[in-house]
């Protein structure tokens, strides 16, 4: 549950790599992706070569931001293939730290835990009524920008081909392992509220759990320009 001093320092030590504007370019590029990334796509988005984006990529890999994954191109295999491509994917362990320390984690698992143990409803209303609330202030505050909103609330916000807004990450990932029906409620609610904010019906979030992604979607989002 809580983080031990050793893990803390290892954190702030892998987030130092940020401070590097080339690699924490490199990292959203591959973070804002739903595919693994390669090393061409990489240099090609941040103008450099591959040989300086493989470096900068890998340093990322050891430091626990980024994870590495080999594949052969589609319809290639076997003798004369070549070799497999290294790919590029977003870490799925968090890093966070706090210095002096901080246990944010065990007060949301406290909380979260006397909403469970809350036979009557009243403090899971209260919960969700405060989550929409919040919501609603995040949405205001990003001049009805709903993308803007979600990513102030730490959503990862990606628009599909179809105008659905897919979330690809959790904020509250590792309290929602243990508390799923309590944080996804809070989800859907924060992100109805920010809804209801930026000029479209909270009744378009809607809960459809996905691996490594948060459990809502928003349908039917046109970017208001």
């Amino acid at each position: 549950m809580s983080t031990s001093r050793r893990d803390r320092w290892a954190s702030l030590s892998g987030l130092s790599h940020l401070d590097d504007p080339l690699r924490r370019r490199l990292y959203e590029y591959v973070a804002d992706h739903d595919a693994p990334v390669s090393r061409d796509a990489a240099a090609a988005a941040a103008d450099i070569s591959r040989t300086l984006a493989a470096y900068h990529l890998d340093k990322l890999t050891d430091a626990g931001l980024l994870a590495a994954h080999y594949r052969r191109p589609e319809g290639r295999g076997g003798p004369g293939a070549g070799r497999p491509a290294k790919l590029y994917t977003p870490a799925t362990q968090e890093m966070t730290v706090s210095v002096p320390p901080r246990e944010y984690e065990l007060l949301a698992r406290l909380l979260v835990t006397s909403v469970e143990h809350d036979t009557g409803g009243a403090v899971r209303t209260a919960v969700n009524e405060a989550a929409r609330d919040s919501g609603r202030r995040a949405g205001r505050e990003s001049d009805g920008n709903l993308l803007e909103a979600l990513r102030n609330c730490g959503y990862m916000p990606h628009v599909d081909d179809h105008g659905c807004v897919n979330l690809r990450n959790c904020p509250f990932h590792i309290v929602a392992q243990d508390h799923k029906d309590v944080v996804c409620g809070l989800n859907l609610h924060l992100v109805g509220g920010i809804l209801a904010a930026c000029g479209g019906p909270p009744s378009h979030a809607e809960l459809k759990p996905r691996p490594g992604q948060c459990c809502v979607v928003v349908h039917d989002w046109r970017e208001r320009t």
